[in-house]
């Protein structure tokens, strides 16, 4: 567990704060951070903690939703408090993983694109308080350190006077968040711009199986990781629709919150709203590449089959016009070999090469007369 006081532009983690000692801050707000093992340890005092410095505790049902590993990405809210549980939509290549996460794609022994076989899309759980912002990670932890990490470099830098070219309302979004809605925000936009950062490798890895779909000389057979790579697109499609109806309710709610709320001012206001839906843009974005990788993906499969048809409507035609020119011949040759004993040409010294040369004219007007018909005609490659 991870505690840290945030105030104004100053960002300081507590490492002796306990949550029996834990309190307020006279300025400012305090995250509390800790991952989902933790959260059953340390339950109990955790709700006496919230009981004690904000009059209320949280729900039974909804720490359930915090501690449940499938839940699908949902808003809720109470009088006191909101509680966002969002699927982060990140890349575990090269972390060491503490716990297993839940791939999208079940490894195989030929294996799909290995981006696919790394996503991670393990939950995690956010609640809002006036001046307390409790989150839930999974066990790795290397979001929250992550963004923690970032969060205390920002604190090096000083915040400009206002008034000056350089004041918070400009740095605002890169500096320290104003309140724990803001820091929520800024934690879901950086799991959102995780996946965003994966777009061209992804891209990368299916235009090559495009490629080889489309490569006329080259037989494709990988085709069960194929579908495991459409699932998984599949997947990450209703993720996201998870995700925007959870952005989607929480910025309704943020429309009713009281205008005399003495905790936040116009301006902290606004800026959630416009972070909000910055959020909600921003997960669009990862909707409507997801989309198009799908459709692209499915296009290319259609494609190939139609290219293989097309491929076996040509071996066809060569094989019938094959047939068709060899046809009289077969019908020459079959006439001189009936049993009679006067056939025309049959004891003449050049009968021989008089029918052989005719069978060669034959087949030689065949062949013209396909060519100008076309059916002989070579494709382009």
């Amino acid at each position: 567990m991870r505690i840290f006081t945030i105030h104004g532009g100053s960002v300081a983690e507590d490492l002796a704060a306990t949550l029996c000692n834990l309190v307020l801050p006279a300025q400012g707000y305090l995250w509390v951070t800790c991952t989902r093992s933790e959260l059953e340890q340390i339950h109990a005092p955790l709700q006496t903690m919230l009981q004690r410095l904000c009059g209320v505790q949280l729900m039974d049902l909804h720490v359930s939703d915090l501690l449940n590993q499938q839940l699908p990405s949902r808003y809720d809210y109470t009088s006191q408090y909101d509680m966002l549980v969002f699927r982060r939509l990140t890349s575990t290549h090269g972390l060491e993983e503490v716990a297993s996460p839940q791939p999208l794609v079940s490894p195989t022994k030929r294996g799909g694109p290995p981006i696919l076989r790394r996503i991670d899309t393990s939950p995690v759980g956010f609640v809002v308080f006036d001046k307390i912002l409790l989150s839930v990670h999974p066990e790795d932890g290397h979001l929250r350190d992550g963004y923690a990490q970032r969060l205390m470099s920002a604190n090096s830098n000083p915040v400009p006077p206002l008034g000056t070219a350089n004041d918070s309302r400009s740095t605002g979004a890169r500096g320290v968040p104003t309140g724990p809605a803001d820091l929520m925000l800024r934690i879901v936009n950086h799991m959102v711009d995780g996946f965003l950062a994966l777009r061209r490798e992804l891209t990368h890895q299916l235009d090559h199986w495009q490629d080889e779909l489309l490569n006329p000389k080259t037989r494709f057979s990988n085709w069960r990781t194929l579908l495991d790579a459409r699932q998984a697109l599949h997947l990450l499609d209703e993720i996201c629709e998870d995700q925007r109806s959870a952005i989607q309710d929480w910025i309704e709610a943020l429309k009713t919150w009281p205008e005399s709320d003495i905790q936040l001012g116009q301006h902290e206001r606004d800026m959630l709203q416009v972070r909000s839906r910055d959020v909600l843009e921003h997960i669009e974005r990862v909707a409507h590449h997801v989309r198009q990788l799908e459709q692209n993906a499915e296009t290319a499969v259609q494609i190939h089959f139609n290219a293989q048809s097309h491929r076996t409507n040509e071996i066809m035609r060569t094989l019938t016009v094959l047939t068709a020119v060899f046809l009289p011949l077969n019908l020459i040759a079959g006439v001189f070999g009936m049993n009679f004993d006067f056939i025309p040409l049959l004891h003449r010294s050049n009968g021989f090469w008089l029918t052989m040369g005719s069978m060669a004219l034959t087949a030689a007007a065949l062949v013209i007369f396909f060519w100008r018909k076309r059916y002989l005609e070579r494709s382009a490659r």
